[in-house]
């Protein structure tokens, strides 16, 4: 089947003589396309397109399938390319406490929660939602085609203030630089710090410090490592994205966020977000598209619950040769949550032993991603 992303495209297959290749049009404007009121369109399908009701109606009884929005859900079923922070943050007035819950993200989320979170009680709701994470994970894997996808995995409660936080930005920023398309879980913590250091790639060395300045000031009362709940935790990373803008990035970082945890905004600093409805085929699909590695960092039992999805996904080579996996912070992984004896032991004998490494420094976290090259 045909995928058909453009008007003009669109126009040209209708143009075309019987039989036409069935198609699959992608959240298209076919409103004024001419061709589409003749002819067959048996076995095509029409994905968020808008069309006129003579249109829908004659495509229909010719054999094609439609997809409709619907007015009252405010997301498109499905979308031709990743979210851009404009697009989920949209709305958002910085001159507003509560500036956040005016945006299109915060919109979705509130709808999430009213038709059901996890189990909707409606099909069509259910089904709206499984088709827009199809159409995100069609889109995510169209923007990683051609790059080399490396994770960083951690906690969101890290505050912006902490060692750990500038730690994690500057192993991104050189990761960035190097070439590689960083990616996370999307969130606040260890999450944002990722995509704040592929951000400030595009600028002097010095000036990620100064942009932490500006990010790590916090309320006074505010709760420790609950830093995302802070009133002002969006507007802060909005001033910088104003202070340090980029037009046009030459580096993109993307986040993969779920509404599920919709009480945490999305990280801003990301250039591309795949925001996904069902967590369980986000989480699963951002590990299984670090094909260049995964680097932990401190974290509860979603990052330990990663650790061992990633050596899962490694043992058995789901979806190919394994990578490396990275944990930064021995004392952590070996005392506090002693993660890395079982890991070791369930390696063992296996080829992607080779590939785990735990360490202290930064720099040997750094290199062990740059040493490794797929066979394949």
């Amino acid at each position: 089947m045909i995928e058909i992303v453009t008007v003009d495209a669109a126009v040209d297959w209708a143009a075309l003589p019987p039989p036409r290749p069935p198609a699959a049009f992608r959240a298209l404007d076919l409103r004024d396309a001419a061709g589409f009121e003749h002819g067959s369109f048996d076995g095509c399908v029409f994905l968020s397109c808008l069309l006129t009701p003579a249109q829908a109606g004659f495509l229909t009884t010719t054999g094609a399938t439609i997809v409709r929005d619907r007015p009252d859900r405010p997301y498109t079923l499905h979308r031709r390319q990743l979210y851009s922070p404009d697009e989920l943050f949209a709305g958002f007035d910085p001159d507003r406490a509560d500036g956040y819950a005016t945006t299109f993200d915060a919109r979705v989320y509130r709808h999430w929660e009213r038709t059901g979170r996890q189990h909707p009680p409606f099909i069509d709701e259910s089904l709206a939602r499984r088709l827009h994470d199809h159409s995100l994970t069609e889109a995510l894997h169209d923007a990683l085609a051609g790059t080399r996808p490396v994770a960083i995995m951690g906690g969101h409660g890290l505050e912006r203030s902490a060692p750990g936080y500038a730690a994690v930005a500057r192993i991104a920023r050189t990761l960035t630089r190097d070439g590689y398309t960083m990616l996370s879980g999307g969130g606040p913590g260890a999450m944002e710090a990722t995509h704040l250091g592929a951000w400030m790639a595009h600028f002097p060395d010095d000036e990620l410090d100064a942009a932490i300045r500006v990010l790590a000031p916090r309320p006074d009362g505010a709760e420790p490592n609950r830093e995302y709940a802070d009133p002002d935790w969006l507007h802060r990373a909005m001033a910088v994205r104003e202070r340090w803008p980029i037009l046009e990035p030459t580096y993109d970082s993307i986040g993969i966020p779920t509404w599920m945890y919709g009480h945490e905004p999305p990280a801003a600093f990301a250039t591309k977000i795949a925001k996904y409805f069902a967590n369980s085929v986000r989480e699963e699909g951002l590990l299984a598209v670090a094909t260049y590695g995964v680097l932990f960092t401190r974290g509860s039992a979603g990052t330990v619950q990663e650790i061992f999805q990633e050596a899962t996904q490694n043992h058995y080579e789901s979806y190919g040769e394994p990578s490396p996996m990275v944990l930064i912070d021995v004392d952590y992984w070996t005392t506090t949550l002693p993660v890395w004896p079982l890991l070791g032991a369930l390696a063992d004998g296996r080829a992607y032993r080779a590939l785990l490494t735990i360490t202290d420094d930064e720099h040997e976290a750094v290199a062990t991603i740059r040493s490794y090259e797929p066979r394949r």
